[in-house]
């Protein structure tokens, strides 16, 4: 299934993208150049990524990678030695540390970057790990597991005050960019969010979406912007509901970094 745009119909987006289901709920994705090419973003396995490429009758031209966690680089080295020498692009804090194979480029915000003529904005946004990026090319953006659909990653290696910042970043991108994230979590976090904002209507209508989404076999990626702030509690830290949730959950107060730390905290815990 070849995407351009939103998998329940609506337009997002100017790349065409294939979503590649791997391991049990991962997405690597395929961003195709029009020229017979493409390249692919967070590969945790190969053959998923093989079988798109021979299926779609595509060559593979580089590797972008958006954290050093295994479930996004585990299928980097034998897809370079399938197909190398590749462009391995990761960001500059995990070259330093070594922690992606086969890297050959190190980018960060502001950094020269290109995909079949079209600039690409490298955006940091640690967190869930210090060396998160995200690339944001014709629209579409590639968040890997800083920003979900109606979600976020948890924060491993950074603060939750600076886990905020950089999805206060994501969020001020336009209505209509479309999210590629790196996990199917959608529906679990669905039920999450309608926790935290009982009887919303924009929540039930995208959770039924959603499950009905996954009942077909469907992606819930991509998803955009609007219906993320729309949405998506870790985004909606100033919304009067979210913040009675977070101040009965704890919060010092209504502050964004407050607000937003006491709902991840609570997400960490919740068995809904």
């Amino acid at each position: 299934m070849g995407l351009r745009g939103r998998s329940d119909g609506g337009m997002l987006g100017g790349m065409r993208i294939e979503p590649v289901p791997c391991l049990s709920d991962n997405y690597a994705y395929l961003v195709l150049d029009g020229a017979g090419g493409a390249l692919v973003v967070d590969p945790s396995e190969a053959p998923p990524v093989e079988a798109a490429l021979r299926r779609l009758g595509l060559r593979l031209t580089g590797i972008w990678l958006t954290h050093h966690h295994f479930d996004h680089v585990g299928g980097v080295e034998a897809l370079c030695a399938a197909h190398g020498p590749l462009p391995v692009v990761g960001s500059h804090h995990d070259l330093a540390q070594g922690r992606i194979p086969k890297q050959t480029r190190a980018v960060g915000e502001g950094d020269p970057l290109e995909h079949a003529g079209r600039p690409v904005r490298v955006l940091d946004i640690p967190g869930h790990t210090l060396g998160a990026i995200a690339y944001l090319v014709d629209g579409c953006l590639f968040s890997g597991d800083t920003l979900f659909v109606a979600g976020c990653g948890r924060v491993f290696e950074g603060t939750l005050p600076m886990m905020q910042r950089s999805l206060d970043k994501l969020r001020a991108l336009p209505d209509d960019t479309a999210l590629y994230c790196g996990h199917e979590y959608t529906t679990a976090n669905l039920r999450f969010a309608a926790a935290v904002e009982p009887g919303a209507a924009p929540i039930a209508a995208r959770a039924a979406w959603a499950s009905a989404q996954r009942t077909m076999g469907n992606p819930t990626v991509p998803s955009s912007m609007a219906d993320e702030r729309a949405t998506n509690p870790f985004l909606r830290w100033d919304a009067p509901a979210v913040i009675a949730f977070a101040r009965a959950h704890g919060a010092a107060s209504s502050e964004p970094a407050d607000v937003f730390g006491a709902v991840r905290t609570a997400k960490d815990g919740f068995k809904g």
